[in-house]
């Protein structure tokens, strides 16, 4: 079993940050049209407040495997006061219309582009758990639900009692109920998919959940109170994004691929190169054998390839 599903079942079964202080989301300036990057990194000195990794993430707006890949020496539980933490909050743009939501799975991060705003607002989201896939699509939202109840799928109990929980037919809205007090319902599939809150603040920036793209509670708030009826939405799974910015530097930034099996591990699982990647890995000003060795180190930080 690889070491980030271990590291990730084990923060699941410890963590209990019922307390959590609220963070707000992270909000870019937008780049020209023939620009992506966006955002700086930073370094954080880690303190002796005993903090974890999933409680500096949550305060930074970040997902928590992202942050693991980031640091991958770092322990989750117990992050070394006095070590260098790397925070993650410079980013390149998915290749994709800069419009409504775009939700890249592979670095569990969703974007939203406000209309009319010259910006876009990140945040990180808990997607799918293994199988329990969230789909690929292209959609949009066709209701936006205050305190919703949870009437859980056929599915979805069968699975829960497979683990020994009997779902009741229907969960009444309130804290305890797993979706939140914020939902925003998909056109896909019937409606069977949705962007909504949590009443568990730890699973954000993993694969947790049913199929649904889960928020912690202040961003889905957030994104409730923006985000109008009709919004499209796109959906795309791509580990590895590139960019050549306007003054000729070029980045990749790859993040681990989706598992397919418990056995899968996403530090080595082989990521499918798209003909757009591979055409800018074999111009000549890109140093090919830097992108594959990030290709290889899968830090979900954006580097510099120039030759």
């Amino acid at each position: 079993m690889n070491r980030m599903f271990v590291l990730c079942k084990a923060m699941l079964a410890v963590l209990c940050l019922g307390n959590m202080s609220a963070a707000l989301a992270t909000e870019y300036p937008l780049p020209p049209s023939n620009s992506r990057l966006i955002g700086e990194n930073r370094v954080l000195i880690v303190p002796t407040d005993g903090r974890s990794l999933e409680k500096i993430s949550s305060d930074y707006m970040i997902g928590l495997i992202g942050m693991l890949q980031a640091n991958p020496q770092v322990d989750p539980l117990l992050p070394k006061p006095g070590s260098e933490l790397v925070i993650p909050l410079q980013m390149i743009l998915p290749d994709t219309p800069r419009e409504g939501i775009v939700i890249n799975l592979s670095e569990l991060r969703l974007y939203y582009y406000p209309k009319g705003q010259n910006k876009v607002v990140v945040y990180p989201i808990g997607i799918g758990q293994l199988g329990r896939d969230t789909p690929i699509m292209v959609t949009s939202i066709t209701e936006r639900k205050a305190n919703p109840t949870w009437t859980p799928t056929a599915n979805i109990r069968k699975n829960y009692l497979a683990e020994g929980i009997t779902l009741p037919a229907v969960i009444p809205a309130g804290p305890e109920n797993p979706m939140g007090l914020f939902a925003l319902r998909l056109a896909a599939a019937g409606g069977t998919y949705l962007i909504h809150g949590t009443n568990a603040d730890f699973g954000i920036g993993l694969r947790v959940s049913s199929g649904c793209i889960r928020l912690r509670p202040d961003d889905i708030e957030a994104l409730f109170n923006t985000v109008p009826v009709g919004t499209r939405v796109q959906v795309i799974n791509e580990p590895v994004k590139v960019t050549v910015e306007p003054d000729g530097r070029r980045y990749v930034e790859v993040h681990q691929p989706l598992s397919k099996s418990e056995n899968d591990d996403p530090q080595t699982k082989s990521i499918s190169i798209s003909s757009y990647v591979d055409s800018f890995m074999n111009e000549s000003v890109t140093d090919a054998a830097k992108v594959r060795e990030e290709i290889a180190r899968r830090s979900g930080l954006p580097v510099n390839v120039n030759k």
